[in-house]
């Protein structure tokens, strides 16, 4: 009763939450074909098991035969008797259940198979068209599958009856079997001979989906030469063999002797080991492995071209760049349309930045790592590339005194505004450069509705709307009573609770009796749940694979959630396959923010869905992106009505929308290998790529003695791609991208080991457009530069090692490493820009005490050999190319923050400091030393401060020979520096040795620790 209850409020529940979005049709259409599915399996094989148990019951013999054997069964025969009906029903509802749950599960299955749809293009090898492998191919595996799984358990059901009760022998006088228990278990072996048959045709069919071990090129798919020549025909030949082993069982069965079809079924094995088994080894051996490159040719072509397109990679436009590495005065000046696009601002880096300037209150919160997006901000209609996060409600931010039911589930209900700032640029104290914020949030962004009461750290469940005085929490401010704004839900969003009926629904849905009991629930309240972006589309499109970052943008008068979908099938054929969840795992999806792809294995791949959440009322949105995709195609015609075509994007949407990174990241993988089109090229592996490791993650800790020193990988994940806005040779202006680098594969060498020389660099144009109902010409373009091998263009580790070894910014880096602050590094981008490849890292120091967070201090830009390090891009950008880049960055002359747009305790002037401002030191003093190894220590670091401060100065001033004289003192500054920190720690292990307990001792907490 209990479980009936639990079962029925959570199905009536989940029929309001759909019929409240307006996809009940795609809830009651995969409910009622799973229940059919579950119905007809379990009918299937509780009837195939009970119906052998009962004929080999009532076939049993009258008397039966007088053996020891059969004495011996005597008493099991006696105490099965009073319960033989019971045990029949077990053993057949026991099938039935196992039956029922293997069938419902298949219910994608049967519904693509259902509604399939043609590709349009035939397979090389038998000339069906791909859509009968990615629709048909799986459901009929299916069906032959699950009759022969009935077959064997019925036949297993019928043997163990025939044993029991006398009509099967194992020994003693006389004939083995009774008439009716040879009929019984030869029409059993005839069908699953035949269903055997079934299996080995169809088995030639699967071999176009298998990865094939004959191939000496990991993860090929497809049919190999020895497949072609001796498999396929010799699976063709055990198909038929078994038709006519079971004919043989048949005439068994109406009289003729077991003897024929056993020696049948002992050719057919013997025909599987000679026919499936020793030919095509034979042919492989002698025949493929002398020429295994030309023998393989034609397949790996097949491969090859079949992977392009289930990647949709085919397009991919390929051009050899011979990547300059001299940096020359003026250089960028043909591309000073990208160097103002490119991203200072680390999404991964400034959540700490937004949380301490725009959070407010604890209960507010950011995500680890914030989202990329473009708004219009200026009258001439340019994009700008933004950082942006949305202020969300979290519960984890009350303090004990504020959990209560009341609080957590009617006050604190939604969070409120969106927090944007500029990605090309930076206020002067290093914090970001913001152009929407504070709270409630004002800025450049036009009026919209700023409560967020759906979004990806919203609470379970919050009961919301009706009663007389307003309860939920707004937002803190010193003019309303009490301290806080208050407001009561208002939107379309949620499901009625209001009824008695419906209280006591959800009370059970949730166990949770206050929904029940609370007076805090009103006749007109609504509910709300399932609130987090990703899991709320996942319930409306259980068929879509989902990338693993929703990110928020102001689309009219509304926030939403955008999400893309992928619709994906693993049995493409010739089609590599990808581990989903192994090749979207980057430096982003270590934390909570980003996840990978689910764990699935795939060979076809399409964005063929964008998705939005609206974050006050929930409205769930899906948007058909590539209506040309048979796949969801076949889905579109299972659910009518529940994707939107892409003509009904209106402009501003269509504005936000872009080329997402998990399938970038598919995409790169697949190109790492498939880039090499020429099936011999393939066939030798020499050209392999592979994504390099985040150069970022592998700088050890701070605070340790060689902390800022190259340093070995330790096995750190991939660097991820990253959106900025940049031209690439070929394109005609700068477009929104997706960017990413390649280094030669060393995977036989380990992570991070072998050659880090830069191989290649891709884009993928990410801009979507603006035009409602139309996406962009040239949205989703990959451009692959190719580097030649000859070139030895340094990778992104490599230019890390550089940053960290050149003597200016290591000592640079080491000073700022010091005390109380430490160095943070953000993304290092690549762009193919001035003939080469720039790189250009940004600088973050941040305390490590107090509430501190990360502020941009620096920029370092590599080009070839030539590193610049400065405040801002522009700087770095001119020290790289001797004074004058040709181009101005988007940092250049970079606007102080508006105190309008901070919240009313945020004081722009209080930003933590990294290091503190030394005292100026006359050149040549000594640095001031002391004759104590402390003292000489902090004299020397006070006095490399200045010069570094000086250093600066200089080159913006443009005055070289102050440079170098700068330069000189804080070249002099290190190596007192290092001269007296080798003195202090001789100091402290002589200390050590002659008072051992001391070093032991805890230090006095109010005693200030050197």
């Amino acid at each position: 009763m209990l479980v009936a209850v639990l079962l029925g409020s959570r199905l009536l529940t989940d029929v309001w939450w759909y019929d409240h979005l307006g996809f009940l049709q795609t809830f009651t259409t995969r409910l009622w074909l799973q229940a059919a599915l579950f119905v007809v399996g379990a009918l299937l094989l509780a009837a195939a098991v009970g119906a052998s148990l009962t004929v080999g019951y009532r076939s049993r013999p009258v008397y039966a035969p007088i053996s020891s054997e059969q004495a011996g069964l005597d008493r099991y025969r006696e105490s099965l008797e009073p319960l033989r009906r019971l045990v029949v029903v077990v053993l057949s509802a026991a099938a039935g259940l196992f039956g029922g749950s293997v069938a419902m599960a298949q219910w994608e299955t049967l519904l693509l198979w259902w509604n399939r749809q043609p590709f349009g293009t035939d397979d090389p090898q038998f000339g069906l068209d791909q859509g009968f492998y990615v629709f048909t191919l799986p459901w009929l595996s299916f069906v032959v599958g699950f009759l022969s799984a009935a077959v064997v358990l019925a036949g297993i059901a019928g043997l163990a009856t025939h044993y029991l009760y006398g009509g099967l022998r194992l020994s003693g006088p006389g004939p083995r079997t009774t008439r009716a228990a040879r009929v019984h278990l030869s029409v059993l072996a005839a069908l699953f001979l035949l269903l055997r048959g079934a299996g080995y045709w169809l088995d030639r069919y699967e071999v176009m989906t298998t990865v094939n071990d004959r191939i000496p090129v990991a993860g090929v798919v497809g049919p190999s030469y020895t497949d072609a020549a001796a498999v396929l025909p010799a699976r063709a030949i055990l198909a038929v063999a078994a038709v006519v082993v079971a004919l043989l069982f048949v005439a068994s069965a109406v009289g003729a002797s077991w003897r024929v079809p056993a020696i049948g079924t002992g050719l057919l094995v013997v025909s599987a080991i000679a026919v499936g088994g020793i030919f095509p080894w034979a042919v492989q051996y002698f025949q493929v492995r002398p020429n295994a490159q030309s023998a393989e040719r034609e397949y790996l072509e097949r491969n090859i071209e079949a992977t392009r397109q289930a990647y949709d990679v085919a397009d991919t436009e390929v051009t050899q760049y011979a990547a300059r590495t001299e940096a020359e005065p003026g250089q960028l000046r043909e591309d000073a349309a990208t160097i103002p696009g490119i991203r200072l601002l680390d999404p991964s880096v400034v959540s700490n930045a937004f949380r301490q300037t725009q959070q407010v209150r604890p209960y507010y919160a950011f995500p680890d790592v914030l989202d990329v997006d473009r708004y219009r901000l200026d009258e001439d209609g340019n994009i700008q590339d933004t950082v942006v996060a949305a202020r969300e409600i979290s519960l984890a931010g009350l303090n004990e005194s504020q959990r209560n039911w009341i609080n957590e589930h009617t006050v604190y209900t939604h969070g409120f505004g969106v927090v944007a700032a500029r990605g090309n640029e930076r206020a002067p104290d290093g914090r970001p450069a913001y152009f929407e914020g504070g709270l409630p949030t004002t800025g450049e962004l036009p009026e919209y509705e700023q409560r967020i009461y759906f979004g990806e750290q919203s609470p379970e469940y919050s009961i919301v709307g009706g009663g007389d005085d307003p309860r939920e929490l707004d937002y803190p401010t010193s003019e309303s009573e009490g301290g806080f704004a208050r407001n009561t839900y208002d939107g379309e969003g949620g499901v009625a609770v209001g009824s008695l009926f419906q209280k006591l629904a959800y009370a059970v849905k949730f166990s949770d009796a206050n929904i029940l009991l609370s007076d805090s629930v009103h006749p007109e309240s609504v509910i709300l749940y399932d609130r987090q972006p990703r899991e709320r589309v996942q319930k409306v499109a259980p068929w879509l694979t989902l990338d693993g970052d929703a990110y928020p943008a102001v689309v009219g008068e509304r926030v939403v959630w955008i999400l893309d979908g992928y619709t994906t099938s693993s049995t493409f054929p010739y089609s590599a396959q990808t581990q989903l969840g192994d090749v979207t795992e980057d430096t982003l999806t270590q934390g909570q923010a980003v996840q990978a792809l689910q764990e699935r294995t795939v060979n076809y791949v399409r964005n063929s869905v964008k998705a939005t959440v609206d974050a006050y009322d929930g409205t769930v949105r899906l948007y058909a992106w590539d209506e040309e995709d048979p796949v969801l195609m076949a889905w579109m015609s299972a659910f009518p009505g529940a994707v939107t075509p892409v003509s009904e994007i209106d402009g501003e949407l269509m504005s936000h929308l872009r080329y997402p990174q998990d399938m970038f990241k598919v995409q790169r993988d697949v190109l790492s290998r498939y880039h090499v089109t020429d099936p011999g090229a393939f066939f030798t592996q020499q050209d392999f790529w592979r994504t390099p490791d985040d150069p970022t993650q592998q700088v050890p800790p701070s605070g340790e003695a060689n902390a800022l020193q190259p340093q070995p990988a330790r096995n750190a994940p991939l660097q991820p791609p990253y959106y900025l806005t940049l031209q690439m040779p070929g394109q005609e202006e700068p477009s929104f991208s997706l960017t990413s680098s390649y280094v030669p594969n060393a995977a036989a060498q380990g992570a991070g080991s072998g050659s880090q020389v830069l191989t290649g660099f891709a884009a993928v144009d990410a801009d979507a457009g603006t035009t409602s109902g139309q996406v962009r010409e040239g949205y989703g373009t990959i451009r692959l530069l190719q580097l030649p091998q000859e070139n030895a263009v340094p990778g992104p580790n490599q230019v890390q090692n550089n940053i960290n070894s050149d003597p200016t910014v290591g000592n640079a880096l080491r000073l700022l490493n010091q005390g109380e602050s430490e160095v943070i590094y953000g993304n290092l981008l690549t762009l193919p820009v001035g003939g080469g490849l720039l790189y250009v890292e940004p600088i973050y120091v941040q305390s490590r005490s107090g509430a501190s967070f990360p502020v941009l201090r620096n920029v370092v830009a590599v080009f070839g050999d030539q590193i610049g390090f400065a405040p801002t891009l522009d700087e770095a950008l001119n020290q790289v190319f001797a004074g004058d880049s040709g181009a101005a960055a988007g940092d250049e002359g970079a606007a102080p923050v508006d105190d309008d747009l901070l919240p009313d305790d945020a004081d722009p002037t209080q930003t933590p400091s990294p290091t503190a401002t030394p005292s100026p030191t006359a050149p040549g003093d000594g640095g001031g030393a002391t004759g104590t190894p402390q003292g000489d220590l902090d004299a020397a670091l006070s006095t490399a401060r200045q010069a570094l401060l000086d250093s600066q100065a200089a080159l913006e001033a443009g005055d070289f020979a102050a440079y170098g004289e700068a330069q000189q003192r804080l070249a002099d500054a290190v190596e007192r520096a290092t001269d007296a920190e080798a003195r202090l720690e001789q100091s402290g292990a002589a200390g050590a040795q002659a008072a051992p307990d001391a070093a032991a001792a805890p230090p006095d907490p109010g005693e200030a620790t050197p």
